[in-house]
């Protein structure tokens, strides 16, 4: 059996959630952003996943990851807003917000840290297991 394969995939799933939950901080600080380089609101960004079997990444065919298929942006319109005193409001006073949900990626970050932390259990587990055989033939 080998430690190794185990870990070095935990550690991808790692950097996937570590990168996940940066994502999620992008939006919740820019979720009163209403004007970015473009001149529009900030757009929501979403990490997506795929699967990736072990034998494409040089790896046993047994051990699969996950690998990080991109951000993608989302493209949802936010809400109008009424607020005519806001330096991007229109003619008729209505401010076009992020389409960022605060709950949603609240929901999102208590998702992606929960991930993290079991990733991080596996790792602690494959520890013990390489000490305890170790041990063995003390």
């Amino acid at each position: 059996m080998n430690l190794l394969t185990g870990v070095n995939v935990t550690a991808e799933a790692l950097a996937a959630e570590k990168l996940r939950m940066d994502v999620i901080g992008q939006n919740i600080a820019n979720a009163h952003t209403t004007r970015g380089e473009d001149g529009q609101p900030y757009r929501r960004q979403v990490v997506s996943f795929e699967a990736a079997m072990g034998a494409a990444l040089g790896r046993s065919p047994q051990a699969a990851g996950i690998r990080i298929n991109g951000i993608e942006t989302d493209n949802t319109q936010g809400p109008l807003l009424y607020n005519p005193g806001h330096p991007d409001a229109d003619e008729s006073g209505m401010v076009r917000m992020p389409n960022v949900n605060l709950a949603f990626e609240m929901v999102d970050l208590v998702g992606a840290s929960r991930s993290y932390e079991a990733n991080l259990s596996v790792v602690r587990t494959a520890r013990q297991m390489a000490r305890q055989a170790l041990a063995i033939g003390r």
